[in-house]
């Protein structure tokens, strides 16, 4: 039974705890539910250009750097993400800035309103992205960046038609709910592709069959990494190259290969885009969690959201390079901890060459991974295990030497007990 709604003077936590009440199941894949409160709400067919971005690892990468292209050219973008690391209100950005707490407020009253007329119930992310779409209409945005949440065909997110998709990498992550392969995984993702509009697939991969499918039924226009552009790094800059055009550009703060899927996802768009609003965006879109690096107490961090065997292994193609970068650090000792459903067992194989010793403990999260089965999973290696992640992190850093660095992955849920820390703590 769910409880009663907020008022609209009631504080967000409240409106966020209630949300969480409303269904019976976190996720519940379709849009039979949300399409009729979507209506309600008139914004299924916003005025506005709408790019949506799906895939496995490098979402969130490939849409900050989009929203800030688009910002720079001049446009007012509203910004889509999940999860968030530390406020709710991370997910919900217009050019940059994040939502208030007001304007939420306000959404979800309206959202429980559409709710309660179409005597439907709504998940939280479904009810959460209703409010998201909201603020868009409402606040005029020339241009919506949406990433979807979990898989593509069924997520609320495809709800709103894209005038441009963008596929990312795609590899075996939440099997339980979008199947036990790629190709079926590949169909999910393929969900978001519209007739005759431009598709950028960003994978490092041979483009699935069933993509290559629905691009062909949607008689959609496809953009493949390696095929129909590509890009080569050198120590001064990097170069995006496409049939037309080739582009000397600066190096920016996450991966070249999402880097350059935002580029190409913009300049295929009708939109005006000029190599100076690249450039700009590339030398300002950082994100946090996406080998994030910070010096605290006498240490250097690395903060991570890689949590699938794919994403951990440019991670550790990310750290060999940093490690030749800075000899001064010789170790690495890991803050860790994953959620039950993910393959714990291929992201510490990957880590185990890289990492001397663990530190571990449960998530205060459904759906966490028992310490017994890390526990399993690291049998053999140096582990130190503790309560929760904060204690290991403190841990950690009692016990690291300054030649160490301290890797903190696993989950997005381990990042943000770390982060609490960061927050509370001294920083140097």
């Amino acid at each position: 039974m769910s409880q009663i709604a907020p008022l609209s003077t009631d504080s967000l936590q409240q409106w966020l705890n209630y949300w969480t009440t409303v269904h019976v199941t976190a996720i519940d894949l379709g849009l039979e539910r949300v399409l009729p409160v979507a209506h309600a709400l008139n914004v299924l067919k916003p005025q506005a250009k709408i790019f949506t971005v799906a895939g496995t690892n490098g979402k969130g990468s490939t849409t900050s750097t989009l929203a800030n292209i688009l910002q720079s050219a001049g446009y007012q973008v509203g910004l889509y993400q999940s999860p968030h690391i530390i406020r709710f209100n991370e997910r919900i950005r217009i050019n940059g800035i994040e939502i208030s707490d007001q304007a939420l407020i306000d959404a979800f009253v309206q959202v429980e309103q559409a709710r309660q007329q179409c005597e439907l119930t709504l998940s939280f992310f479904e009810a959460t992205t209703l409010a998201a779409l909201l603020i868009f209409k409402q606040q005029l945005c020339d241009v919506w960046v949406l990433e979807v949440g979990l898989g593509g065909r069924l997520d609320v997110v495809n709800i709103i038609d894209p005038d441009v998709a963008v596929i990312t990498n795609i590899g075996l992550d939440h099997v339980d709910w979008l199947g036990d392969s790629i190709e079926k995984i590949a169909f999910e993702k393929a969900g978001i592709i519209r007739s005759n509009i431009p598709v950028i697939f960003a994978g490092n991969q041979e483009l699935p069959q069933a993509i290559a499918d629905k691009i062909a039924e949607c008689q959609a226009s496809l953009f493949q990494y390696q095929k129909d552009y590509d890009f080569q790094i050198n120590s001064e800059n990097w170069y995006l190259a496409m049939p037309a055009l080739t582009m000397a550009l600066p190096h920016g703060h996450l991966a070249h290969i999402n880097q350059s899927a935002a580029i190409m996802a913009a300049l295929v768009s009708d939109l005006n885009i000029t190599q100076t609003a690249i450039e700009t965006a590339l030398e300002h879109t950082r994100l946090a969690g996406r080998f994030e690096q910070r010096y605290y107490k006498k240490h250097h961090l690395i903060l991570d959201v890689a949590h699938n065997p794919h994403g951990v292994a440019f991670l550790t193609q990310q750290l060999t390079r940093y490690l030749q970068l800075n000899p001064e650090i010789t170790q690495v000792n890991a803050v860790f901890s994953m959620l039950e459903d993910k393959d714990i067992d291929g992201v510490i194989e990957l880590l185990t060459n890289i990492v001397n010793k663990w530190y571990i403990a449960p998530l205060n999260v459904y759906r966490a991974a028992s310490i017994e089965r890390l526990q399993q999973a690291l049998n053999g290696y140096n582990v130190k295990v503790s309560d929760n992640i904060q204690y290991s992190f403190q841990i950690a850093l009692r016990e690291s030497e300054e030649h160490q660095l301290i890797l903190v992955c696993g989950s997005f849920h381990t990042l943000e007990a770390v982060w609490e820390c960061l927050l509370h703590g001294d920083e140097q």
